[in-house]
């Protein structure tokens, strides 16, 4: 069994901890801007606002968000819902993909995409036991 942090962690937190460093490095991945940016169309009213913004059109249900409203998602997810975690090999390659492996979803689109993954998950460990 490895010990963490001198035995002060969890693998769990540990896991945890690489999981967020990992993802605060992917902000700067390029591919996420060029993905971001290819979905870009145009300047338009802010309707919740009322001032001029950039807005994005989601992939999923072709409408037109702010900057605020939209995220870049990864086309396939990051873990398998299906498998589970594998390695950080994985993960890594997985999470530093190419512009073609994201699309960029309004944000419930995204809430959507990622409750149907985590359902997947769920039944995956509930038919492990």
């Amino acid at each position: 069994m490895r010990i963490y942090n001198g035995g002060k962690w969890t693998e769990a937190r540990f896991n945890s901890f690489i999981k967020s460093i990992l993802r605060s490095g992917s902000r700067r991945w390029e591919p996420k801007y060029t993905t971001l940016n290819d979905a870009c169309i145009g300047v338009k009213e802010n309707l919740k606002t009322g001032r001029q913004a950039k807005h994005y059109l989601c992939k999923s249900c072709m409408g037109y968000f702010p900057a605020k409203d939209v995220q870049v998602d990864h086309i396939e997810p990051i873990i398998d819902p299906s498998k589970g975690f594998t390695n950080w090999g994985d993960v890594i390659n997985s999470m530093y993909c190419e512009k073609e492996k994201l699309q960029v979803l309004c944000t419930d689109c995204h809430k959507a995409k990622t409750a149907q993954e985590k359902s997947i998950a769920t039944e995956r460990r509930k038919n492990a036991k």
